[in-house]
C-alpha cells in the first residue's frame, strides 16, 4: 500500500520548545520520521514523505508547503494510507492491522481527537485535519456513504507532540527515537505519589 508520511521540515515540534532546543527538535523530528518510514516499510507499505521543504531522506520525498489538508487531499488516490511522522511508538504489527482492516475509510484516532493514521479506499473521501479531525472524518465518510472502521491502538494513538508525550516514548519506545531521547539531556521524573510525570532539561 502507498503511504503518505506528512512531515514539517521547517521549525518542527514547536510544542517541545520548553525541553528541546531548535536544533534538537529538528534532529529529533527526523529521527522519528526515519523510525516511522522504516516501520511502514516493515508493515508492507511504501512510504513517501510529504515534506514542507526539501529534505535529504532515503525514502521518496514530495515537497508541498501548503497546510496539511490540501497537501494530503491532492494526493489521495485510493487505496492509500496517511501515517503521521511523529508516531514513534508505532510497530509493524500495529500498522499492519491498520492497513489490513476492512472499511472504505479506516481511522486510527489520536488521544486528543486527531487522526494519527488513516486508510482511504473511497474515491470521494477527502481529509480535514483542522480541529478534532476524527469527528470530521467520521462526518465526511458518512456524507459520502463510506464504511468506516476505527482502530483502537495505543501504539497509534500516541503522537509525540507535547513534553508529556516524551514520557510514553521513554517507557514504551524501542526505536531510534527512544534511543535519541535516552541520550539527550532530558530528565523525566514521576511524582512520588504515582502522579503525573514531568519532563525537564538536566
Amino acid at each position: 500500500m502507498d503511504v503518505l508520511v506528512p512531515f514539517a521540515a521547517t521549525e518542527p515540534k514547536t510544542r517541545l520548545a520548553g525541553v528541546l532546543r531548535p536544533d534538537e527538535r529538528a534532529d529529533f523530528a527526523r529521527v522519528m520520521l526515519r523510525d516511522v518510514c522504516e516501520t511502514v516499510a516493515e508493515a508492507g507499505g511504501s512510504p513517501t514523505v510529504l515534506s514542507t521543504a526539501e529534505l535529504d531522506c532515503e525514502w521518496p520525498v514530495v515537497v508541498d508547503d501548503r497546510l496539511l489538508t490540501p497537501a494530503v487531499n491532492d494526493r489521495l488516490e485510493p487505496p492509500i494510507a496517511v501515517v503521521m511522522a511523529d508516531l514513534a511508538l508505532a510497530t509493524p504489527a500495529a500498522l499492519s492491522t491498520l492497513f489490513e482492516a476492512d472499511g472504505e475509510v479506516v481511522i486510527a484516532p489520536g488521544l486528543g481527537g486527531g487522526t494519527n493514521a488513516l486508510v482511504v479506499r473511497h474515491p470521494e473521501f477527502r481529509t480535514d485535519y483542522h480541529g478534532i479531525s476524527v469527528a470530521d472524518h467520521r462526518r465526511i465518510a458518512d456524507e459520502i456513504g463510506a464504511t468506516v472502521t476505527e482502530i483502537e491502538s495505543t501504539r497509534l494513538a500516541v503522537d509525540i507532540d507535547e513534553p508529556e508525550d516524551l514520557v510514553e516514548l521513554a517507557l514504551h519506545g524501542d526505536g531510534r527515537a527512544a534511543t535519541w531521547l535516552e541520550n539527550a539531556a532530558v530528565s523525566i521524573e514521576t511524582e512520588p505519589t504515582g502522579g503525573r510525570a514531568t519532563v525537564t532539561r538536566d
